[in-house]
């Protein structure tokens, strides 16, 4: 380290609210990424900052100094405005992959690096992975050609994109930081931002099935995103959506595909098509070919209907050495579980309540998720629901059905449980009005 304290000082100085310097910031962060400091002293920072916060000036550095801790991807040459999406993650999350080749069909390039699936929570990778031959490891040169040539990539992270950051999330994830805003802020921004974009619309989700229960807790890790990415000279804008209930009708990784092409096909669930919409109207307006809102929501579902978005899908399905033919039979192509279990109405009444964070362990226990991080994924595995929140049944009636491989009766079983208890019938209500997963849109101050 080159800061004037040692590490130790610098811990005490944050644990008693002390603001660090910026070239103490950027000191500790090299240290970091070398090796220098060891794991018990980085750990002992984290829950400072766990406790005491970091000032907006703090914060700013601090992500700046994570991005730069690995190599910053240069689109300059694109022509094209950059402009990404990141959701904070959810059950039956499938939207990147009809919104990031609509966006990209509408002309504003979008260049992806996604993640895993986490807890409860899907991935976009492994939902990608499920088309047979499709590969997310390609190199910095072939992303940036394929962003250059199509609009779209989508890949994972490379170990030259933000490496602070895979130590510092091992360690959170271990020592009881992991719910930090700041922390969790300039994680995902330290990778944004070494993507070379733009701009930046961040999906909060908010809710049962969310890593944020509250409103208020959504909001605060909003206007921590915009301040590190207006910092960064980023324009930024922060749309939260309703997280109570699972997205859309499928949720498992093939089966998440299929209602993907449903979507670029111009159909799907409703709620699916409306966060597509709206995530891309947003992106088209940061990117500077929508006027507004309206006019990107219109261009986005003008994209849908008349099939230029399946088209760059299919593009980037056959350059990311995917089989191309998944957006023409999907049910053919995609990988099939061999056992379906149904799942059925016991009384008349309207769907009153549909747990998503239930509905996410479930698909987790058939094996569409990970319990350790060892685990191998069936990419066939998960739920598919004949019932929606609101919507009425009847006695018999099918509910959901359980897609698996026998992974175990036991895991089977404590699945069957969780949808089953995840459903509420309510015979008193006999209407419900539908609502938008939009709660709100928080835009940035910086113009595109």
């Amino acid at each position: 380290m080159t800061a004037t304290r040692l590490p130790a000082q610098l811990i005490r100085a944050k644990r008693d609210g002390e603001e660090l310097t910026d070239a103490e910031l950027r000191a500790v962060m090299a240290a970091i990424t070398d090796g220098s400091i060891p794991d018990y002293q980085v750990s002992a920072l984290l829950m400072a900052i766990f406790f005491r916060g970091l000032s907006d000036r703090e914060l700013a550095t601090w992500a700046d100094a994570m991005v730069r801790s690995g190599d910053v991807l240069d689109l300059s040459a694109i022509a094209r405005a950059k402009v990404d999406k990141h959701s904070t993650g959810g059950v039956g999350d499938k939207i990147s992959l009809p919104l990031a080749p609509a966006v990209a069909a509408c002309g504003v390039a979008v260049p992806m690096v996604s993640g895993r699936g986490l807890g409860h929570t899907g991935g976009t990778l492994d939902k990608l992975e499920a088309i047979p031959g499709f590969r997310v490891d390609l190199s910095v040169e072939r992303f940036t050609q394929l962003v250059d040539e199509l609009g779209v990539c989508l890949i994972g992270q490379t170990a030259r994109i933000a490496p602070a950051d895979k130590r510092l999330y091992a360690l959170r994830d271990v020592t009881g930081t992991i719910e930090s805003i700041p922390l969790i802020a300039s994680s995902i921004m330290s990778k944004k931002l070494a993507e070379g974009i733009d701009g930046l619309v961040l999906d909060c989700k908010v809710g049962r099935g969310a890593f944020m229960k509250k409103l208020p807790d959504a909001r605060a890790l909003c206007a921590a995103i915009r301040t590190i990415g207006e910092a960064a000279g980023k324009r930024v804008t922060c749309v939260l959506t309703q997280m109570d209930a699972p997205i859309g009708t499928h949720v498992g990784n093939a089966l998440e595909v299929v209602e993907t092409i449903e979507v670029l096909r111009g159909g799907g669930p409703d709620d699916t098509r409306e966060l597509t919409i709206a995530l891309g109207a947003e992106m088209l307006v940061l990117g500077g070919v929508a006027r507004d809102a309206a006019d990107g929501a219109a261009r986005i579902a003008a994209a849908l209907d008349d099939g230029r978005a399946l088209a760059v899908f299919r593009r980037l399905v056959e350059a990311q050495g995917g089989d191309p033919r998944v957006c023409d039979a999907p049910d053919e192509v995609l990988p099939r579980a061999r056992v379906t279990e149904v799942i059925a109405a016991e009384r008349d009444g309207v769907v009153a309540r549909l747990d998503a964070e239930a509905i996410g362990i479930a698909g987790v226990w058939l094996g569409a998720g990970r319990r350790t991080k060892e685990d191998a994924i069936d990419p066939a595995a998960g739920v598919v629901l004949a019932a929606r929140e609101g919507g009425l049944v009847r006695r018999g009636q099918p509910l959901a059905t359980l897609h698996h491989d026998e992974p175990g009766a036991d895991r089977v079983a404590q699945a069957r449980a969780l949808v089953a208890g995840a459903i509420s019938v309510d015979e008193r209500i006999t209407a419900w009005p539908r609502r938008s997963r939009v709660i709100e849109v928080l835009r940035g101050t910086l113009a595109p």
